[in-house]
């Protein structure tokens, strides 16, 4: 029928999506219900930003509702942990668009849903959940692919979802989307062709590597966190983090932990930060930031998982 939308429906971080936007990172779904956990539409924003009169680069935060723009890309608006309205700028790459509608915007949703985004990548191993996390640039996404080598599946890359059991207590990650981001460098290092790969929007240095034959699409229960930090000095060091320290590197690396505070999130993030802390293993690893050494940490990891009794059969 003339003027019909063609809407695209997806499944990731464990949420039914339907799209007015092609998201083809995404595993697409079928069926011709109009239902979903989310809903992707475009519409113009443009005036509900111009009555706000703040910096373009602003975020607008209250209880279940995030709106921000970025210049010559979009206006975003995330609300209630169901919706993502996207206002196009007129000539904006559809590529660029998608970067922020799967990272900044479904971290929102996340939030808004109180399921925990962190910042970084899991890997499952022997049925149990490993979190690799840290700043942009520690090394997550090249650990994992250290992993992903030996045998492991991926989760999620970049924005991990976990959420507490109400049945035990526990805490569950669920998968995100079978994807990674990686380096050119980290590929060399792992015999990949960059030029088989697309290459993320003005990140001509970092590509997007499809994993589907990888992935798990199980829930599982997370069993450790392990913070990567990037240091100038020329060996390995790991330390087990404790106490309330672990609470700071939950907050530390939640994925847009600025909007906890105006979300009126406080509260829930310490409770599930609280549970997370005591159910959890937590390390830290130092890595030099001139050498390559994701196969030395991934062997470095899987000694702890197992010293520790990680993971243990049923």
């Amino acid at each position: 029928m003339a003027g019909t939308i063609k809407r695209w429906r997806y499944r990731a971080f464990g949420l039914s999506i339907i799209s007015d936007f092609p998201l083809p990172e995404l595993p697409i779904t079928v069926g011709l219900t109009d239902e979903a956990d989310v809903t992707v539409t475009s519409e113009d924003l443009s005036k509900t930003w111009a009555d706000l009169g703040i910096h373009p680069y602003s975020f607008k935060v209250k209880e279940n509702y995030v709106l921000f723009q970025l210049p010559n890309v979009a206006i975003f608006l995330i609300k209630n942990g169901k919706e993502i309205i996207v206002s196009p700028w007129p000539g904006a790459d559809p590529a660029q668009i998608r970067l922020y509608i799967l990272g900044t915007c479904m971290g929102a949703i996340l939030l808004q849903r109180k399921i925990l985004p962190l910042h970084g990548s899991a890997v499952s191993v022997d049925g149990k959940v490993y979190a690799f996390i840290g700043d942009s640039g520690a090394g997550k996404s090249t650990l994992a692919t250290a992993l992903l080598e030996k045998g492991f599946d991926l989760l999620s890359d970049d924005v991990i979802p976990v959420s507490i059991s109400l049945e035990d207590g526990l805490p569950y990650v669920t998968p995100s989307y079978p994807q990674q981001k990686l380096w050119v460098e980290s590929l060399n290092h792992f015999g990949m062709n960059a030029r088989e790969y697309h290459s993320i929007y003005k990140r001509e240095n970092k590509y997007l590597i499809p994993v589907a034959t990888k992935f798990s699409e199980e829930v599982l229960p997370l069993a450790g966190v392990f913070e990567l930090i990037k240091k100038d000095h020329q060996r390995i060091e790991f330390s087990p983090v404790v106490g309330l320290e672990r609470l700071n590197t939950l907050f530390a690396h939640t994925y847009r932990h600025i909007f906890i505070k105006p979300l009126g999130l406080v509260g829930w993030h310490f409770s599930v930060s609280a549970k997370m802390a005591e159910k959890v293993q937590f390390y830290q690893i130092k890595r030099p930031s001139t050498s390559f050494t994701a196969p030395q940490l991934a062997e470095l990891i899987l000694e702890t998982i197992k010293e520790e009794q990680l993971i243990w059969e049923a």
